[in-house]
């Protein structure tokens, strides 16, 4: 969420987030207003539920559907945390009590149109898992002009907006904002990362749970798993270490378990957030979707998956946006001119939508705004001019922050970032009577990729270092342990191995030629060897007519991430017979030119070997000689046709 308190002490360092006040809004010139769909016209232009392509969201029919979103915040709680909750000086922007923003102000159907009216298809929708478990009723006052929802606990207040979202056309994703109904983000404020005041298991639970819950709601299309992952007062996430505070497997065990409950809905990650201390002359950065590039995940439903980042003209990216005590001397992205912004925001995160590599899928700027009163300085202007250009020009998903806020009775936005705001009396107030409204009506609407989303070859990779398994096959994950005790990574149940690094445990999946697969098996010795392909080496192959999918490695008794067992599948059509051809990988990197995620490491400083996109691998060879380890040396490939 933007303009928050964000406090990271370590020592003497604490970094506070600026919070920005809004005054009354100034009055702009009359524009055009943006082209306006009704409820009906919303629901008949799209068919549930999403999917990706590449860099591309696309629905049921394979048409794009680009998520042109804001944020409905409000159910993750606006209270500071200390003080009566019940006083208003208590909360960041006015008391959401635990429910969506303006269920106070405005009857249900009115904020529906007025949804409509600032032109967006898609609604990120938070909640803490505090308020999931509430049961008290909401008080009266927080549904005034909602009385059908008196009486009811505040997720059956979440449950009725989400209905009434869906049947008004919407797309909805459910974003875990925050642990604690308290607004993000303070000192230890047990909101920093996904285990933060809970376990990993009651996280996960509650993912589960809602998938479930809504799993009859096609438009319910996705789960935002977590929201700006930070640093605590003593430690930082990482990504890919296999810890306790490892947000790439949290969020491998919470999509396959999502998906395992409705496979349907998308499941999107954001980067880490914030890292380090913020002094000058100590390590602090902020990763968002950086380790992506060499580290990405891989869904039992790779189709997917979607990644999100967070920009804001007051952070930077290596900057908090505290003003005072935690501010250093890096530059803020308001700072930044609008080559620079672009070249930034394409590190930090765009560059995931690059095609044919391991990590390609949609990115989502799912929280990104600028306060319209109190942001009015040449560098703020000048950076929403600048990123909304940017969200243009790379034809992205977004999401603005927030999309409703209080307003006072004198037209005082109590939230000055919000794209609506609504007075005690109910009277409206938009973006569009301000000077932001200009980007936004370009945003809004601006051509992109229209139409039919045509299907390309999906790569992913397995393993990440550490000793964490890596399992994406359903199918293999109700074989239950299949090789005790060794480490096993297995490609999604769409997919086949490609490519096998050496003494690491990282892989590459494709579905490139469409090579369908059944009845995995385990291949554990050298029975089947027909062929001496790699002679004085120890092999696994897998049979005439299976394709490899997965494997395991040894980890223990000094060996150096050793062979262990294959997994091969049997391919749903015919594979030509062939000797194939031998790939050698025990003193480089033999990956095939042009070949699909060359452009990007998958293994980074390993010695790997990948087939050809017409091949497959039918065997690897390794040995314990030579000090080898049995680490895979060689791989056989086979053609596909």
């Amino acid at each position: 969420m933007h303009h928050r308190t964000l406090r990271i002490a370590v020592g003497l360092a604490t970094a506070a987030l600026a919070i920005s006040v809004a005054s009354p809004a100034s009055a702009a010139p009359p524009e055009d207003p943006i082209p306006v769909l009704t409820g009906p016209e919303l629901a008949a232009s799209w068919t549930a539920p999403l999917s990706t392509v590449g860099r591309y969201v696309v629905d049921a029919d394979g048409d794009r559907f680009k998520l042109k979103s804001a944020n409905w915040d409000g159910a993750q709680g606006h209270w500071s945390g200390s003080g009566d909750k019940n006083d208003p000086a208590n909360h960041n922007s006015g008391i959401s009590y635990d429910i969506p923003m303006g269920l106070d102000r405005v009857p249900m159907a009115t904020l529906m149109s007025d949804f409509h009216g600032v032109g967006i298809n898609s609604i990120r929708l938070s909640f803490s898992n505090e308020m999931l478990g509430m049961t008290a009723p909401v008080p009266d006052v927080a549904v005034t002009a909602n009385p059908q929802l008196k009486g009811k606990t505040p997720l059956q207040v979440f449950d009725a907006v989400v209905a009434a979202l869906t049947a008004d056309g919407f797309a909805v994703i459910l974003n875990d904002h925050t642990t604690t109904s308290h607004w993000c983000c303070g000192t230890n404020d047990g909101n920093e990362r996904w285990n933060s005041s809970q376990t990993t298991e009651k996280w996960i639970s509650d993912w589960v749970m809602l998938a479930t819950r809504y799993k009859d709601n096609a438009r319910v299309v996705g789960m935002d798993l977590r929201n700006e992952v930070r640093r605590d007062i003593l430690n930082d996430a990482n990504w890919g270490w296999g810890d306790d505070h490892d947000l790439y497997q949290a969020y491998q065990r919470a999509g396959v378990a999502i998906q395992k409950a409705n496979p349907e809905v998308l499941v999107v990650m954001e980067g880490i957030n914030w890292q380090g201390i913020p002094l000058d002359g100590l390590f602090h950065d902020r990763p968002h979707l950086k380790p992506v590039a060499n580290l990405s995940n891989a869904l039992p439903y790779p189709d997917k998956l979607v990644y999100a980042a967070h920009i804001y003209a007051y952070t930077g990216p290596k900057h908090t946006g505290a003003t005072g005590l935690g501010e250093t001397h890096d530059s803020r992205y308001r700072d930044l001119t609008a080559s620079e912004l672009a070249a930034e925001v394409n590190r930090a995160a765009a560059f995931v939508t690059t095609a044919n590599q391991h990590y390609t899928a949609p990115v989502w700027f799912s929280e990104f705004g600028i306060g319209h009163a109190s942001d009015t300085g040449a560098l703020d202007k000048a950076w929403w001019a600048n990123f909304t250009d940017i969200l243009i020009a790379n034809d992205s998903d977004f999401a603005a922050w927030p999309l409703v806020a209080q307003a006072k009775a004198d037209g005082t936005f109590v939230d000055g970032y919000a794209l609506l705001a609504y007075k005690p009396d109910g009277t409206k107030l938009s973006i569009a009577d301000d000077w932001r409204f200009p980007q936004w009506k370009k945003l809004v609407d601006a051509t992109g990729k229209t139409g039919q989303v045509a299907p390309v070859a999906r790569w992913n990779m397995l393993g990440s270092g550490s000793l964490v398994d890596s399992q994406s096959s359903l199918r293999m994950l109700q074989a239950g342990d299949w090789s005790p005790g060794q480490w096993k990574g297995t490609c999604p149940d769409s997919q086949r191995l490609q490519g096998i690094a050496r003494s690491t445990n990282r892989a590459l999946c494709t579905d490139v030629g469409g090579i369908a697969t059944s009845s995995p098996r385990v291949q554990s010795g050298q029975g089947n060897i027909a062929n001496d392909w790699a002679s004085g080496y120890d092999k696994l192959q897998c049979n005439p007519g299976e394709v490899a999918v997965g494997y395991s490695l040894g980890t223990g008794g000094g060996t150096k991430a050793a062979m262990w067992n294959l997994v091969c599948a049997t391919s749903t059509t015919a594979l030509p017979a062939s000797q194939g051809r031998l790939i050698w990988f025990d003193q480089g990197d033999n990956r095939p030119a042009g070949g699909g995620s060359t452009a990007s490491d998958w293994a980074p400083g390993d010695y790997k070997g990948q087939c050809r996109d017409t091949e497959y691998i039918a065997g690897v060879a390794f040995t314990y000689r030579w000090n080898h380890g049995g680490v895979p040396d060689a791989l056989l490939c086979k053609p596909l046709t």
